[in-house]
């Protein structure tokens, strides 16, 4: 049983920063995966950014990539997605997710292989 907290949405302005949260709870976070997955309304959730268990490899989707960054603090059981010069297409709820395994090439973009999920924080980027 793992819990996930995300935190950090907010509304912020087109060119702007925002920095989110994402708090595991449990013994064992260094054994996961890490992404985080974002949804519009309307839309398919999907893929943003993702972490390997030591941190050592990083993923993202092209969208954000030279934007965004995903960190995470093993000692602090935490993940963060540091999200810089922001765009109204970035506007969605943002989650993060825990998968207790590796992934091969490809597979972190796969929300069905992520196994615990937080309760989405909203993203807000006006014009």
């Amino acid at each position: 049983q793992v819990q996930l907290v995300d935190s950090g949405g907010g509304l912020v302005q087109a060119g702007g920063s925002l920095r989110l949260s994402c708090a595991a709870s449990g013994r064992t976070f260094s054994s996961y995966t890490m992404g985080w997955f974002r949804q519009a309304p309307g839309k398919e959730r999907e893929s943003v950014a993702a972490i390997s268990l030591s941190g050592g490899s990083t993923y993202y989707a092209d969208s954000v990539k030279g934007r965004f960054t995903i960190a995470r603090d093993n000692a602090k059981n935490t993940v963060y997605l540091q999200m810089n010069s922001l765009k109204p297409e970035d506007t969605a709820v943002y989650y993060c997710a825990a998968a207790p395994r590796v992934f091969i090439s490809g597979i972190w973009t796969m929300s069905s292989e992520y196994d615990y999920w937080g309760q989405g924080t909203q993203v807000t980027v006006s014009s």
